[in-house]
């Protein structure tokens, strides 16, 4: 059994939030790709999901008056800034850039440009606050039935 609970709600809600990215994306491409087990991007966001799932961890196991409460809101809030804002500003440019590339591949071999970057990356709002809700709730079932 693991013995740091707070680690253990949040990695169980960040792999519910990977096991959703499949099932959402099974039910609206009807296409099953495991490869969104470990991916980043897509809907739910699990990155919103595992700080979410901690801070509310920490909440309850350490007091909202903690030092380790504080620390791990403060990191939740900058990796769910970053997930929605950042991140997504870094997969959009990355979709303009890719458009350039295929203009250039025209005319000049695809072995000089490189590769596509990757797209999806960051989130959209939606997916973060859907992360949110889901690490939350893992975090508040796990701690009310004390599954650790």
């Amino acid at each position: 059994m693991p013995t740091n609970n707070a680690l253990f709600i949040s990695i169980s809600a960040w792999a519910v939030a990977q096991v959703m990215k499949v099932i959402v994306l099974l039910v609206k491409k009807k296409q099953f790709d495991l490869r969104y087990l470990v991916g980043s991007g897509g809907m739910p966001s699990s990155h919103a999901a595992f700080v979410s799932a901690l801070a509310v961890a920490v909440a309850v196991i350490e007091g909202l008056d903690s030092v380790a409460f504080a620390i791990a809101a403060v990191f939740a809030l900058v990796i769910i800034y970053d997930a929605g804002g950042v991140r997504r500003s870094v997969g959009q440019q990355a979709a303009v850039l890719n458009r350039v590339l295929r203009e250039l591949r025209l005319r000049r071999p695809a072995i000089e440009l490189g590769r596509d970057l990757r797209e999806l990356i960051g989130h959209t709002r939606l997916q973060v606050i859907v992360g949110v809700i889901i690490g939350m709730a893992v975090a508040g079932i796990m701690l009310a039935l004390n599954v650790w």
